[in-house]
């Protein structure tokens, strides 16, 4: 689960299930106050996750995807891609959703500017 997922459910923080009970009851108390809680270790690999940047390699993304991908940075719409690849657009929609996961990013955009700066995408985007 992400962090942004556990957030948008309302978590207020993070626990080990090996947490001793007087620290549960005492992060209970904390939430109840509205503090958040992540103890050092896992605010450690959180800190860590966000800080690192992840290379994207090409052989990550299918053969598909990448066809995929240069027709989303030159804007096309899923309908215009699934007719220029002659898929359906719900097939196209798990494609992109596929390149999005793979990429770690939540939009077309970000899905373009990340798969620039890794050389997925040539800088000059031409039909």
């Amino acid at each position: 689960m992400t962090t942004s997922t556990l957030c948008g459910a309302g978590a207020r923080g993070y626990l080990l299930k090996d947490t001793s009970r007087k620290v549960l009851f005492e992060a209970i108390r904390a939430a109840a106050r509205g503090e958040s809680l992540l103890p050092p270790a896992v605010l450690e690999k959180v800190v860590a996750h966000l800080t690192e940047p992840r290379p994207v390699e090409a052989g990550r993304l299918s053969k598909r995807e990448r066809e995929v991908l240069p027709l989303l940075a030159q804007g096309a719409a899923n309908k215009e891609i699934a007719a220029r690849l002659h898929i359906s657009e719900r097939t196209v929609k798990a494609h992109v959703t596929s390149v999005f996961n793979k990429l770690g990013v939540n939009s077309r955009a970000e899905a373009v500017a990340v798969a620039l700066r890794s050389g997925l995408l040539p800088a000059n985007l031409q039909d």
